[in-house]
């Protein structure tokens, strides 16, 4: 069985003289990087693996979540995971190695969320909230999967976890 964590990035700066991939993030989403990064690790244990968009803002988002992991996981960072479709994300997932039990996914909106929801089984609970609501910025949804990678959306999987900044104490966008 395999368990897949899809991560929101952290709020960003918002600036015209900034490319969107080079967007650093705000005070306000190093807050709440920091705030998923100590709830994080308490509630998935270990991650085989992470992969994360190449936009600085998923990078900064992954070094603060991850510095309270005590064993640091694979890490790949991809230009394809940057503003993927949801379409485009579960094609990477699906070449995943079975080998990869725990894996964090860093990406954006629309297709994190698109992603989620598509993925999720609509009776598990914490479905609606996620299926009706924003998948704000540092939201994160964690995911059962009952099958191989490569057969991920042959079926809907088993939403373990919904989190918000807001639903952790902190602030959604």
């Amino acid at each position: 069985m395999h368990v897949l964590h899809l991560l929101r990035h952290a709020k960003s700066v918002r600036s015209d003289d900034i490319e969107d991939r080079e967007r650093p993030l705000s005070r306000r989403g190093r807050e709440a990087a920091r705030l998923v990064g100590s709830r994080l690790p308490p509630a998935v244990g270990r991650l085989d693996l992470v992969l994360c968009s190449s936009a600085l803002r998923t990078r900064e988002t992954m070094e603060l979540v991850l510095s309270e992991f005590a064993a640091p996981p694979r890490i790949l960072i991809e230009d394809v995971l940057y503003l993927a479709s949801a379409a485009v994300l579960a094609r990477r997932l699906r070449r995943l190695a079975e080998t990869d039990d725990e894996v964090l996914l860093i990406g954006h909106n629309p297709g994190l969320h698109e992603l989620a929801v598509t993925l999720a089984a609509p009776g598990s609970p914490g479905y609606r909230s996620l299926a009706e609501g924003k998948f704000p910025t540092t939201a994160w949804a964690t995911l059962r999967i009952g099958s191989a990678w490569s057969a991920i959306e042959g079926s809907r999987h088993a939403l373990l976890d919904y989190a918000t900044p807001k639903s952790l104490g902190g602030k959604d966008d």
